[in-house]
């Protein structure tokens, strides 16, 4: 048995420290087996859970879902610890740093007029530290692990504040990348659905939607139609695919 102290509040350090037990040759064989890709998805899915106790409003479950979160990032930092290529200190130092060189206007002597300029001076301090000199690079920097459509928007985006006009251009071809798809052969349809997709984003950012949020407010209102035609088929006596 491992021992570790029971206290009332715990801090970083104590989890910290419970990981690295976790992981040391008499922990747990499960954690102690980890790797960086093998927890990769964990990664991905406790920052959903997180978003979706944020969406709810629900204070209880954003604090242990945030909790959840925090833990996939110390075990990464031990992960590192032990490889002796990073560490928990200097990942604090490092985003520590971060925040002091993107808020000239709070820790310097900048003044800024609001958030519009916040967010202006944030983009150039940040691909100054990044060796971006073309808008062409700002696009190439969007991470491929992006959700598809969330990419798509922030592309756009990063493309009329170039002043390329993609979004007004992309959303005016839409009829047409509509047809495209309809057309299609098989072994074409997944580059016209591609491009459909693409001006269906467009056409949302022009109208001020989010093309994401839209998406999964539509997935809600399917499990909830779903949900009342199955309930309606098992009273009726009538399938299902009648009662949907």
């Amino acid at each position: 048995m491992t021992d570790f102290p029971k206290k009332e509040v715990y801090t970083l350090s104590d989890l910290h420290r419970l990981t690295r037990l976790l992981r040391a040759p008499d922990g747990c064989p499960w954690d102690r087996v980890q790797t960086h890709s093998s927890i990769r998805r964990d990664f991905l899915e406790e920052a959903y859970e997180a978003v979706e106790a944020i969406d709810r409003d629900d204070p209880e479950m954003l604090c242990e879902e945030l909790g959840d979160v925090l833990f996939q990032v110390v075990f990464h930092a031990v992960i590192e610890e032990e490889r002796e290529r990073c560490s928990l200190d200097d990942i604090i130092t490092g985003i520590t740093r971060k925040m002091l060189t993107r808020h000239p206007h709070v820790f310097g002597d900048v003044t800024v007029s609001g958030e519009g300029e916040v967010l202006t001076n944030w983009e150039q301090i940040k691909n100054d530290s990044k060796g971006v000199h073309s808008a062409s690079e700002t696009l190439r920097l969007v991470p491929e692990t992006f959700p598809a459509l969330m990419k798509a928007d922030k592309l756009i985006k990063r493309a009329d504040k170039a002043g390329a006009g993609a979004g007004q251009k992309l959303a005016a071809g839409l009829d047409e990348a509509c047809r495209n798809f309809e057309s299609a052969q098989d072994c074409d349809a997944s580059e016209a659905l591609g491009s459909l997709l693409l001006a269906v984003v467009a056409a949302a950012r022009e109208k001020g939607v989010d093309a994401e949020m839209s998406l999964l407010e539509a997935c809600k209102g399917l499990t909830d139609r779903f949900a009342s035609a199955e309930k309606l088929s098992e009273q009726k006596g009538i399938p299902l695919e009648e009662a949907f």
